[in-house]
């Protein structure tokens, strides 16, 4: 969805960087102490920036505590002197997100506040502690004044959620965006059009029962996006503009690395024609190309790497294409200029060659830019880039009480496997590198990958002085189809091989301690730490597996039960049932739970949609069966790993002190 959070422009920005005043590398912390858990989880300081369309402000969004209370407002500063506020405009004692120009003159913030959840009406009382988050837009005009609500029906207001999805800022339009919100009396998502001046709504269009968004080009919506009832996987439907009628395009999965993004209008400029980043059938990798609405026909890739999925695609405030983006094991691009790469790289020389610089709000003139900078070791600090000044000044950082220097340092590894490939992998060491003990994490998907970024479980486990290991083996995503197509039917050997050989490179290198081995994932993480756990009963001194697979045969009579095209690709990616019995037997954790000889942990929620919570269950029944030692904790009004931060402190708590007692 093309939104002002989502655009992004290439920076043409000198290797010279000044730093503005008051701006300095983070000093080397006077003892490596690490930081606490608790230190993670501390509210974020600075949520959000944005500049204005004309460069020339930046409204930032911030919180601090004033007499014993976090307040949150609004810091609007002048984009020729970030250091001087010029207004700041108080929200109060709410939860603030996010904060965008509306237009010159209308500032637009989102906020949230809790509520019960929808089913406590339909279930009963007795399901009172299940708790969602209800979200609003206040805009005010630029001195802070004229406040109003988005939505401000009464109707909509009481009975609506979500009321902060922004679709497009129609640029054009100063007095309205458009947005998606549930419609009450047709009970189907709708795109409004609404004044923020006045927050007087007015449907535009109405989706399907299952539309979950859109995509628009210049105000006019182009895609759309349908769900199935369980939300796994989502109808991709395109139309030209001008047009009523939407047609199909094509399916793709919701929890994996997506193979289409819709990036911006054409850099053809034909109206009809949009630019995406997507596979086509029989393709090696993902690629930048045009896609023709009228005959929902991919032209020839723009942009494409071999070996590497091209991730988006750079545009600029009035779509103007910039280049293609891809995750190496950070953020780089494919610039159309080719001295903007010149340039981008100076600028990650200046923070290191550690973090992704993202850039998402840029001037109409392409001088200012605002970007969120983040990292292993930084969880992002928001920054304002003046070109012609050539000076770079930090507005704000999420957590700035965690010091790059009590964290862990990331690296990447090129690790070769038994069977002659090479796959990538991170390795994060404890502060102070000192050698230690060493927590597997594989990540979840498996069309997934991990790469150089910011992960709060990743800097706990390394502030306990443990090394933390996360492989992408085979069958993860962004190294192009052959890749992943390499962990089909191998859930069991060959991406479980990968993990193995990863670990070995790791303990070949003497810092982790191959007596103090852990392994922990969640999803299919949580089955690669399970079945990892059976397969090396030698290495492991304890498994954690949160909402984890267990069962194979029971996992894909499941998926057959609740959606048959979502059981045909688990049938393709895991084994089927009709052909592969012994092989789906042989790779499920529970049916092998005498193997295992360390102690595990068991995380599910309950009401979990995705793994269902009897996945758990099961390797439970048969732990107790073999008499092995463990513990099940079930988190009650969670789903697939979703809880929130304060039930998310108190899990990785307990999985620290689990691993800490088997390392013992």
């Amino acid at each position: 969805m093309l939104t002002r959070r989502g655009l992004a422009a290439g920076l043409a920005a000198a290797p010279w960087l000044i730093p503005a005043a008051g701006y300095a590398h983070a000093a080397p912390a006077a003892a490596l102490k690490p930081h606490a858990v608790p230190d993670f989880y501390a509210p974020l300081e600075t949520y959000d920036a944005a500049l204005s369309p004309d460069g020339g402000s930046i409204a930032i969004l911030r919180t601090q505590v004033v007499k014993l209370v976090r307040q949150a407002f609004v810091d609007v500063v002048d984009a020729a002197d970030p250091t001087r506020v010029t207004r700041s405009i108080p929200i109060g004692e709410e939860t603030v997100h996010f904060v965008e120009w509306a237009s010159e003159d209308r500032l637009l913030i989102t906020l949230s506040k809790p509520a019960p959840h929808p089913l406590v009406a339909l279930l009963g009382p007795g399901f009172g502690a299940l708790q969602t988050r209800m979200f609003r837009i206040i805009s005010v005009d630029k001195e802070g004044k004229a406040p109003v609500v988005l939505f401000n029906d009464p109707k909509i207001l009481k009975g609506v959620y979500d009321l902060s999805t922004i679709a497009d800022f129609l640029p054009s339009d100063p007095d309205h965006i458009l947005m998606v919100a549930w419609h009450l009396d047709r009970q189907v998502p709708a795109i409004w059009k609404v004044n923020v001046v006045t927050g007087a709504p007015t449907v535009v269009e109405f989706g399907k029962t299952r539309t979950v968004g859109w995509s628009f080009n210049k105000g006019a919506a182009v895609l759309r996006m349908d769900s199935n009832a369980r939300g796994t996987v989502q109808t991709l439907f395109g139309r030209a503009p001008g047009t009523e009628d939407w047609k199909f395009i094509r399916r793709t999965r919701t929890r994996q690395t997506p193979d289409f993004v819709y990036v911006g209008p054409a850099p053809s400029g034909h109206f009809a024609s949009v630019l995406v980043a997507a596979r086509q059938d029989g393709e090696e990798v993902v690629s930048l190309r045009e896609l023709d609405l009228r005959t929902l026909t991919f032209g020839a890739p723009i942009a494409r790497r071999d070996g590497l999925d091209c991730s988006g695609g750079l545009v600029d405030e009035r779509g103007r294409y910039l280049g293609a983006a891809y995750v190496e094991d950070r953020l780089t691009y494919d610039f159309v200029d080719p001295g903007m790469g010149a340039h981008f790289k100076g600028v990650n020389r200046f923070f290191g060659d550690e973090r992704s610089v993202s850039i998402f709000d840029v001037d109409e003139a392409q001088n200012r830019f605002v970007a969120l900078v983040s990292g292993p070791r930084d969880p992002g600090q928001f920054v304002f880039y003046d070109k012609q000044a050539k000076r770079l000044s930090v507005l704000g950082s999420k957590l700035p009480k965690l010091e790059q220097d009590r964290l862990g340092k990331a690296s990447a590894l090129r690790v070769k496997t038994r069977d002659g490939a090479t796959i990538t992998a991170y390795l994060t060491a404890p502060p102070g590198e000192a050698p230690g003990p060493l927590v597997v994490y594989p990540h979840g998907g498996p069309e997934y990958r991990d790469h150089l970024a910011w992960d709060r479980w990743v800097q706990i486990l390394a502030a306990q002085g443990w090394w933390v290991l996360q492989p992408n083996f085979r069958g993860s995503s962004g190294y192009g189809r052959s890749f992943v197509e390499a962990g089909n039917r191998r859930w069991g050997d060959r991406m479980q091989e990968d993990l193995e050989d990863a670990v070995a490179h790791v303990l070949s290198l003497g810092k982790a301690d191959p007596r103090r081995v852990a392994i922990l994932g969640s999803s299919y993480g949580g089955y690669a730490a399970l079945i990892g756990a059976v397969r090396r009963p030698d290495l492991y001194r304890a498994c954690v597996s949160v909402c984890g697979v267990t069962d194979l045969p029971v996992i894909l009579a499941h998926e057959r039960k609740e959606d048959a095209e979502s059981f045909d690709y688990w049938r393709t990616k895991i084994g089927d049932p009709a052909t592969d019995k012994a092989m789906l037997e042989a790779a499920s954790p529970a049916r092998r739970a005498g193997g295992i000889s360390c102690p595990v942990l068991l995380i599910h929620g309950v009401q979990d949609s995705v793994v269902p919570v009897e996945q758990s269950r099961i390797m439970v029944r048969a732990l107790q069966k073999v008499g092995r030692e463990h513990r099940f904790i079930e988190v009650q009004g969670a789903g697939h790993a979703d809880w929130d931060d304060a039930t998310d402190e108190i899990i990785v708590g307990e999985v620290v002190a689990f691993i800490k007692k088997a390392f013992a």
